[in-house]
């Protein structure tokens, strides 16, 4: 297993590599798997979800999931955000198609609810990613920091990108505060990124992230709880 792989090696083994099912991550509603990708003569650890292990949802079309990971991670990397692990969309595997997520290894037991005063100053960039990508979901364990490196990442963006209001999160911490100049500036080309996006999201979904994105930066700050529906997700961690 290659210690410290360059970014460009990750994604080419994730889009190309040759990959087995090592295990399964029982919790969750959907089916997640570890599996192993080898590729150049190295292996790489990685998270594999397939549709076909998707349960249906009433808000959200089906077999969707998966792509909206990858959308997700696209996103981060447009905005020069760099924390959602690397994501691809493979059409092959054991169980058909799927996102293929490089896999981060993290303390399970330090997450959003026991962060540090410092550790939850670094969430801002997280809070103006979910309220662009409309984030349905963001968990206090969908947030954590890697071994080693303490480099910011964050997970589980299968509920993302839909076009009606959507935005569930336990991080509110930021509420009413000033966005940083720093982090609206990417939002300016939020036209370019429809090019990028188009292989995951629908054209509607496209224009409501670049609305929100306008809006944004037009109101320049980090908005309070709705109070006209559910703001939190459940269960929260």
């Amino acid at each position: 297993m290659k210690n410290t792989p360059l970014p460009e090696e990750i994604k080419n083994a994730l889009q190309f590599g040759k990959y087995d099912l090592k295990g399964q991550f029982v919790l969750g509603s959907n089916y997640t798997f570890l599996v192993d990708v080898h590729y150049n003569g190295e292996t790489y650890q990685a998270v594999y979800k397939p549709s076909r292990g998707e349960q249906p949802l009433w808000d959200f079309p089906e077999n969707t999931l998966a792509q909206r990971e990858v959308a997700a991670y696209l996103l981060s990397e447009q905005l020069g955000f760099d924390f959602v692990p690397i994501t691809a969309l493979r059409e092959d595997g054991r169980f058909g198609r799927g996102s293929l997520q490089q896999f981060i290894r993290y303390d399970v037991q330090y997450h959003y609810f026991n962060f540090t005063p410092e550790d939850r100053e670094a969430l801002k960039p997280v809070v103006l990613f979910d309220l662009l990508a409309n984030n349905a979901d963001r968990k206090g364990s969908h947030v954590f920091f890697e071994d080693g490196t303490h480099k910011l990442y964050a997970i589980d963006h299968g509920l993302c990108f839909h076009e009606e209001e959507k935005l569930r999160t336990v991080i509110w911490d930021f509420a009413g505060h000033a966005i940083p100049d720093e982090l609206l500036a990417p939002l300016s080309q939020a036209q370019s990124w429809s090019a990028v996006l188009e292989p995951y999201l629908s054209p509607e979904e496209i224009a409501a992230l670049q609305h929100r994105a306008q809006r944004l930066l037009v109101e320049r700050v980090f908005p309070r709880p709705p109070q006209d529906r559910r703001a939190f997700p459940y269960p929260p961690i």
